[in-house]
Parts: C-alpha cells; sequence; structure tokens
C-alpha cells in the first residue's frame, strides 16, 4: 500500500524532474498508511489545528527521499504548522530547521526553505479558520501584527543559523 501511495502521489512527479535545476518540495506532517489506505494521526499524538500529526522531522525525511531519487539540490518551497499557539509555531519551524540543518550536514544540497506561510490565509476548504501565519491578519480591518514566530525566523534568517535566536520570546 506504501509503495503505491508513494508512486502515484510522489514518484511521478520526482520523476518529471530529469533535466530540471533543482527539486521544490512541500512537507508539513507525516501520514499514516494501514491496509485500507491512509489513516488519521494516530490516537493521542500531538496534532495541529486541522488534526493533522504535529511531526517537523517529516521534513528532513522528505528531503532526503526527493534529493535521493532525483539527485536534484532541493528547495523547500513549503513547511510550517497551523495553530493558535504561537510558541508551537515555534517550535515547530526550529525542529523542522534543525532537520535540514542534518541534511546539510549529510552532503545533501538543500538550496533554501520557504516558511508557509507570511500571513493567516485563505485556505480553499476551510476558509480563515486555520492560523498558519508568521504575520496575523485581523479580518475586521485587515491590520497585519508580526507574530514572535515572525520576529524569531527573522533572526534566524539574518544569523543564517539556529544557535543566536531566542526561543522563548
Amino acid at each position: 500500500m506504501v509503495a503505491e501511495l508513494q508512486r502515484t502521489a510522489e514518484d511521478v512527479f520526482l520523476a518529471a524532474t530529469e533535466g530540471d535545476d533543482f527539486i521544490g518540495v512541500q512537507n508539513y506532517t507525516r501520514l499514516h498508511v494501514g491496509r485500507g489506505g491512509i489513516e488519521g494521526a494516530p490516537p493521542g499524538s500531538r496534532t495541529n489545528q486541522v488534526g493533522f500529526e504535529f511531526r517537523p522531522e517529516a521534513l528532513a525525511i522528505t528531503v532526503r527521499r526527493a534529493a535521493e531519487l532525483t539527485r536534484l539540490p532541493v528547495l523547500v518551497t513549503e513547511n510550517g504548522i497551523c495553530t493558535e499557539d504561537d510558541h508551537e509555531r515555534i517550535e515547530y519551524t526550529r525542529r523542522a530547521l534543525e532537520g535540514l540543518e542534518s541534511c546539510l550536514a549529510e552532503g545533501v544540497d538543500v538550496i533554501g526553505y520557504i516558511h508557509w506561510s507570511l500571513l493567516d490565509s485563505f485556505e480553499w476548504v476551510l476558509g480563515y479558520w486555520p492560523r498558519y501565519g508568521l504575520i496575523e491578519v485581523d479580518r475586521s480591518c485587515q491590520a497585519r501584527h508580526p507574530r514572535p514566530s515572525g520576529r524569531w525566523l527573522g533572526m534566524v534568517a539574518a544569523a543564517n543559523a539556529l544557535g543566536g535566536a531566542d526561543t522563548h520570546e
């Protein structure tokens, strides 16, 4: 079952990168597969605002697989979590970036990381409810308010390293 899902949901796209300069990947969680197909998060798992498993380590697994199968540099084009708890957003992002650091240490050519999302956005199925943004949007007046996670990620980007960014802002 896992092999068939990987073939239809991943491998067909990875194979289409032949001749490309890089591969872009998006990742937010991991999926659990049972005999009947994709299942929800295991009972008792830590989950995000919409019920997907809190699993920032899945990004490094995805990056390694994409790099191995395509032999291309990897650009993370989306990675993040929907949550009302901004400390959780920082934790998630820190752990995802730690995974990318381990990929780099192993020689995986990671050429960039784009957090999802800058702003709380409109999700086609869920509307404005899930909170993904580093910047909160007040829907009553459209005012933008940077969250601590946005300031934290800005410090990480400026330092080009996780070490100097305070996670308890």
